[in-house]
Protein backbone atom coordinates (compact mmCIF):
# COMPACT_ATOMS: atom_id res chain seq x y z
CA UNK A 1 0.00 0.00 0.00
CA UNK A 2 1.13 3.34 -0.86
CA UNK A 3 1.60 5.40 2.88
CA UNK A 4 1.50 9.24 2.11
CA UNK A 5 2.72 10.08 5.40
CA UNK A 6 6.12 8.76 4.82
CA UNK A 7 6.01 8.32 0.89
CA UNK A 8 6.53 5.02 0.04
CA UNK A 9 5.16 1.56 -0.43
CA UNK A 10 4.55 -0.33 2.85
CA UNK A 11 3.55 -4.06 3.08
CA UNK A 12 0.91 -4.33 6.15
CA UNK A 13 0.51 -7.55 8.04
CA UNK A 14 -2.97 -8.28 9.75
CA UNK A 15 -2.34 -11.33 12.53
CA UNK A 16 -5.34 -13.60 13.14
CA UNK A 17 -5.66 -11.67 16.33
CA UNK A 18 -5.87 -8.21 14.59
CA UNK A 19 -2.72 -7.19 15.36
CA UNK A 20 -0.97 -5.20 12.65
CA UNK A 21 2.24 -4.39 11.51
CA UNK A 22 3.95 -2.10 9.00
CA UNK A 23 7.03 -3.37 7.17
CA UNK A 24 7.85 0.93 7.09
CA UNK A 25 7.94 1.44 10.87
CA UNK A 26 10.93 0.34 12.05
CA UNK A 27 12.56 2.59 8.97
CA UNK A 28 10.35 5.84 9.45
CA UNK A 29 9.31 5.51 13.65
CA UNK A 30 12.92 7.43 14.37
CA UNK A 31 13.87 4.32 16.30
CA UNK A 32 17.91 4.20 15.34
CA UNK A 33 19.09 0.85 14.27
CA UNK A 34 21.79 -0.34 12.26
CA UNK A 35 19.78 -0.95 8.84
CA UNK A 36 17.92 2.76 9.48
CA UNK A 37 18.84 5.00 7.04
CA UNK A 38 15.92 7.47 7.45
CA UNK A 39 15.12 7.53 11.01
CA UNK A 40 12.51 10.83 10.79
CA UNK A 41 9.69 9.86 13.14
CA UNK A 42 7.79 10.69 10.63
CA UNK A 43 5.10 6.86 11.21
CA UNK A 44 2.95 6.99 13.51
CA UNK A 45 3.44 2.86 13.81
CA UNK A 46 0.34 0.69 14.27
CA UNK A 47 -1.84 2.78 14.82
CA UNK A 48 -1.70 5.13 12.01
CA UNK A 49 -4.73 5.78 9.81
CA UNK A 50 -3.54 3.05 7.15
CA UNK A 51 -3.16 0.59 9.72
CA UNK A 52 -6.01 1.15 11.68
CA UNK A 53 -8.02 1.72 8.50
CA UNK A 54 -7.40 -1.81 6.18
CA UNK A 55 -7.86 -3.54 9.98
CA UNK A 56 -11.58 -2.66 9.82
CA UNK A 57 -11.75 -3.16 6.43
CA UNK A 58 -10.43 -6.97 6.93
CA UNK A 59 -12.92 -7.21 10.14
CA UNK A 60 -15.70 -6.05 8.06
CA UNK A 61 -15.25 -8.07 5.38
CA UNK A 62 -14.44 -11.18 7.62
CA UNK A 63 -17.48 -10.52 9.39
CA UNK A 64 -19.26 -10.37 6.66
CA UNK A 65 -17.93 -14.02 5.38
CA UNK A 66 -19.03 -15.92 8.61
CA UNK A 67 -22.42 -15.02 8.00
Amino acid sequence: MRCDVVGEEVTLLVHKDWSVKCTGYQKHSGVKTSKNKSANGRCQGTECKLATEYRSKLQKEEGLSRQ
